[in-house]
């Protein structure tokens, strides 16, 4: 992927999008400057930045921003659960919940759903001892995952939310907690993928929660969230050890993040319009609950 325009397939109707990029800008300074590069430790050190942008957008005198956010393509607030002016301030409205049938949802047991509004790419048959799927990378898929995982061939799938998207995530299927979630601290590069091509290895390096789950359809699986620069919090939600498909398990706060999921690639086969387009090195943009994946 160059450094010019972003682009996705939208599988809804099979055309090649321009991604509209909120901070453009700022974000091509940041990544593609020598100067902007100088400040990383400053920007995406640590959590300091992102705390204070969280503090403002977490403020009323935030609520101005929304309208610039429902300006960019691909927003709809149409779809929120309340109108507009409802919302306290901007983060309030970024973590909003959609009206109710919002989204359809493939309840067909067999099915593997998106977990989050997002573009996904996956990549298949990859071993836990290799770099993480990002061209440049060094760091394995064990460090991405902060485990040892068995040397077996696993498909990695990883939905990058940008600020448009709905930002509530849920689970893609029927599963049950195996241990606790497990908390990552580390840096804040954004995850748009002008950062990606400058800090291959940001998946591992940012901060990142990750909890293993065992489905009685796809078995053991992991979900990681992670967070990104901007993102003052990545909030869970959901509580107990059983889950159904579609229940909510967290939203993050302001800023473009991601969701990656871990699967054993002889338990499931991924659609083939995200295949072949992620063999194309494009992202494909996907609705929460819509079918991305069966079981073998």
């Amino acid at each position: 992927m160059g450094t010019g325009e972003l682009k996705y397939l939208d599988r809804t109707t099979g055309e090649i999008v321009t991604e509209t990029v909120m901070g453009d800008g700022a974000l091509r300074f940041a990544y593609n400057t020598l100067l902007g590069r100088t400040l990383w430790p400053v920007l995406f050190g640590g959590r300091f930045v992102s705390a204070l942008m969280g503090k403002y957008y977490d403020s009323p005198a935030s609520r101005k921003d929304i309208a610039r956010l429902t300006a960019i393509p691909g927003c709809d607030p149409s779809e929120a659960e309340y109108p507009v002016e409802h919302y306290n301030s901007f983060n309030d409205f970024f973590a909003r919940r959609l009206k109710a049938g919002a989204r359809v949802i493939d309840h067909n047991e067999n099915v593997l759903v998106s977990p989050a509004d997002g573009r996904i790419s996956v990549h298949e048959n990859l071993l836990p001892s290799t770099p993480i799927p990002v061209k440049g990378a060094k760091r394995s898929i064990n460090e991405l995952c902060g485990t040892v995982l068995p040397e077996k061939p696993f498909t990695v799938a990883v939905v990058r939310l940008a600020p448009v998207d709905y930002h509530r995530y849920h689970y893609p299927c029927d599963c049950c907690a195996d241990g606790a979630l497990q908390i990552i601290p580390g840096k804040y590069h954004s995850v748009n993928p002008v950062a990606l091509l400058r800090r291959p290895d940001l998946f591992v390096e940012n901060t990142r929660h990750i909890a293993k789950f065992v489905s009685p359809v796809f078995g053991n699986f992991l979900m990681i969230e992670v967070a990104a620069f901007g993102v003052g919090s990545i909030i869970q939600t959901s509580g107990g050890e059983k889950f159904q498909k579609m229940d909510e398990k967290g939203f993050f706060k302001f800023g473009g993040s991601t969701v990656i999921m871990v699967f054993e690639t002889d338990r499931i086969r991924f659609d083939e319009d995200i295949l072949t387009a992620s063999a194309q090195d494009m992202e494909v943009l996907v609705r929460c609950g819509s079918h991305i994946a069966e079981v073998k």
